[in-house]
């Protein structure tokens, strides 16, 4: 039963219903404080899609380090450091000039992603790729044009490798546009076009720069429910293994190797093999009847024995010399 009320309470109650007012228990508690919202600088990219982004560039890293080290034949390492939303504007205020920028069209969507390369690095690739030691240039000078066409082709070949890193979320196909060292003449978007920036630290032996990638969102925003770690995974774990072995069975199959046959071995002085002439008969450690070593490659992998087939020189494998370690 509930606890019967006083005559002081009884008037007071009867008080407030007659002048509209309600008098409560407890005080009114605070609301929680409010966010400001930047309507010129709107939230277009979450955390997750940005996680997601550093997912993607990461397995293109690892692509870009494999392909960089034998084309510059040089140790390459590549990895992301960053990712964040960020103006254009804010975007072409921190990089310097001269810089090496390539415009991209992200194909099949609609709109340009900007590949942004430090210059110090620029600069080291061209030196490999000229025949040089990659050695960082102490005046910081402009590109030339023979330059500018070194490293097209060389970005071409960048984003040759994108789509793989992709095609858990969509199917692209980067297509080279441009190459502009100039910032002021890649004004490709509105100064407040909202883009996310991942960022990625470039190592060509011990010189180091970044590798920065612009993606506007309205590039993005068709696939950006996509961006989803959980999307990710879940298409990457539906890649049927049994088609990629298959395929990986298929392309070593097909892959040319070199194999001989060494029908004997010896040892000459320079002096007889400086004299040699059309005639001189060599005597070898073997026998006419004894079996050849088969190598493939550099390794010994079974023995034969020699004869003729068809007409011509042909040997006949004997043995299975083993697994090489």
């Amino acid at each position: 039963m509930g606890e019967a009320l006083s005559q002081d309470q009884i008037d007071a109650l009867i008080n407030s219903m007659a002048s509209g007012e309600k008098e409560l228990d407890e005080p009114i508690k605070p609301a929680d404080a409010v966010l400001n919202y930047n309507f010129s600088r709107p939230s277009k990219f979450s955390k997750e899609q940005l996680r997601t982004l550093e997912i993607i560039f990461d397995s293109y890293g690892r692509s870009l380090t494999t392909f960089l080290t034998g084309y510059l034949r040089r140790s390459v390492e590549i990895e992301v450091v960053n990712s964040e939303q960020i103006t254009y504007k804010d975007f072409s205020l921190s990089l310097a000039n001269p810089t090496i920028m390539c415009l991209a069209d992200f194909e099949p969507l609609k709109g340009r992603i900007i590949m942004e390369l430090s210059s110090s690095i620029g600069y080291v690739i061209i030196d490999r790729i000229l025949g040089g030691k990659g050695d960082l240039l102490n005046d910081i000078r402009d590109f030339s044009d023979i330059e500018k066409l070194l490293l097209e082709r060389l970005f071409v070949q960048m984003l040759n490798l994108m789509p793989d890193a992709w095609e858990s979320v969509a199917n692209i196909d980067p297509r080279f546009s441009v190459i502009e060292t100039n910032v002021q003449f890649a004004q490709v978007l509105p100064p407040n076009e909202i883009t996310a920036l991942v960022t990625l630290n470039v190592k060509v032996g011990e010189i180091s720069g970044y590798l920065n990638i612009c993606l506007p969102h309205i590039v993005i925003e068709p696939i950006a429910n996509k961006l989803n770690t959980t999307n990710w995974f879940s298409q990457t774990l539906q890649t049927n293994s049994s088609e990629y072995k298959n395929d990986l069975e298929d392309k070593l199959e097909n892959t040319y190797i070199d194999i001989s046959a060494i029908v004997g071995r010896t040892n000459i002085m320079v002096s007889d093999f400086l004299t040699l002439q059309v005639g001189d008969i060599i005597h070898l450690d073997s026998y006419i009847n004894s079996s050849l070593d088969v190598m493939v490659g550099d390794l010994l992998k079974f023995t034969a024995n020699p004869g003729i087939s068809r007409g011509k020189n042909a040997i006949q494998i004997t043995e299975l010399v083993g697994k090489e370690g």
